[in-house]
């Protein structure tokens, strides 16, 4: 008698909540009306997209009820209410899931009512009928579960008139995805420019101001060349230090746009330069990515694991320890070079964050290889407390847009206290 008393006011609390948004639905019906009213004499155009997004928002509420109820999702399809307001006016009278929201509105305002009015008689009978069967006879209640039966007749008739058409869907996923596309794309085209920022800025404080100072020390020792035959030396001899500095500064910029290591070692051994020269205690574990091939499941034993400052140890061989091998194993399987640019910046940039601030004196890196996605960890043993909201700097932020770019996703956990763990997946065709 307990359990059917509680199952009882649970489903008695739900058809409540349903009764109580009846009850809005009424108000809410006098808004319909002087929004038609208005919109037919034009002066009320504007209050119809506006009127649109409460409905939704009240048909929202009623998809997460039916949803906590039933331990199944609703979900909604909408067009983008955007544009100018004629487009946004047209797209909110000619949108499927409006119309469905109005339909589950006019009937929702009769059974949400209802309901729960049957639910108050059903609710003494059975304090007095399941009293006596269930306290002289000891059977099951009979007359309360049938509260629980009304409550998810409710759920069931909400699911009917708000599940949207799988046409209604696809159209809302696609046009979610525009959007989100267009975002990503802004996001990359942002990270872009920066980087050309950043190749100009180098070219133009580094190599070009050695360049400059070689053309005049050249310049100079021509002079010198027929009077003062030591101080030509010495010029020469300065100019071919300014021309190795600006061949090294050269090298610095090249491998700002595509690090060649990646071209020479692959991803893991250049993954593993990173650890050896980040000033941490690395350990790269490798999954699926070192010549051996991936478990069809993404599980397994990581192959070429080992601590970056442990050269030599076993099963590691090319660790970051200052032993990499000078190329790609025969036979690794590799992934596209935007691919493996993105994990290699992504790891460079947790390691040097980890560095300098997160406090650490060890970190890890796993690289995974998966059917169709490369998944990467890089997790330090620091303070944390990072933000990628990018009001503490950059990195972080440039991170995420360029795994962004490749239709990946990033997901960085890090507490006060720590640790701080970044998980990136980013799609690839292996």
């Amino acid at each position: 008698m307990e359990r059917a008393v509680g199952r009882a006011g649970r489903a008695s609390a739900q058809l409540l909540t349903a009764a109580g948004l009846a009850v809005v639905s009424y108000f809410f019906l006098a808004l319909l009306v002087f929004t038609a009213c208005t919109a037919l004499l034009v002066i009320g155009a504007g209050m119809v997209p506006e009127t649109a997004l409460l409905l939704h928002r009240l048909t929202g509420y009623k998809r997460r009820k039916v949803a906590a109820w039933t331990g199944e999702p609703l979900p909604e399809a909408y067009a983008q209410l955007t544009g100018t307001l004629p487009e946004r006016v047209r797209t909110a009278v000619k949108d499927p899931g409006t119309r469905q929201d109005l339909r589950w509105y006019a009937l929702h305002c009769v059974y949400g009512m209802l309901l729960p009015c049957v639910a108050l008689p059903v609710w003494f009978t059975g304090l007095v009928v399941d009293g006596v069967w269930c306290g002289a006879l000891h059977r099951r209640a009979v007359v309360l579960p049938l509260i629980e039966r009304l409550a998810d007749l409710d759920a069931a008739w909400s699911r009917a008139l708000l599940m949207p058409s799988p046409e209604a869907r696809r159209t809302a996923e696609l046009a979610e995805r525009v959007e989100e596309l267009t975002v990503t794309r802004a996001g990359a085209v942002a990270a872009h420019g920066a980087e050309l920022r950043r190749i100009e800025r180098d070219l133009h404080d580094g190599a070009q101001a050695r360049l400059v100072a070689l053309s005049m020390r050249v310049g100079l020792a021509k002079r010198a060349y027929e009077n003062n035959p030591d101080m030509t030396r010495k010029l020469l001899d300065d100019a071919q230090d300014q021309a190795e500095e600006a061949l090294t500064e050269l090298r610095h910029v090249v491998r700002g746009i595509h690090p060649p290591i990646l071209t020479d070692r692959g991803l893991v051994g250049a993954v593993r330069a990173l650890a050896a020269g980040s000033g941490l205690d690395v350990r790269v574990d490798v999954v699926g990515l070192d010549g051996e091939p991936a478990p069809a499941d993404g599980t397994g034993p990581a192959e070429g694991t080992g601590p970056a400052g442990n050269p030599g140890s076993p099963g590691d061989p090319g660790s970051a320890g200052g032993t990499a091998s000078a190329a790609v194993p025969v036979g690794a399987p590799r992934a596209p070079a935007a691919v493996e640019a993105a994990a290699y910046f992504v790891v460079a940039e947790a390691l040097t964050n980890a560095a300098k601030h997160s406090g650490a004196d060890r970190a890890s890196v796993r690289l995974e290889r998966t059917a169709d996605r490369l998944r990467l960890t890089v997790r330090d043993e620091g303070r944390g407390g990072a933000d990628d909201s990018g009001r503490g700097g950059s990195g972080l932020l440039g991170m995420r847009r360029r795994v962004a770019a490749l239709d990946g996703t990033v997901d960085m956990t890090s507490p006060v206290g720590g640790p701080t763990v970044i998980e990136v997946e980013l799609p690839c065709v292996w």
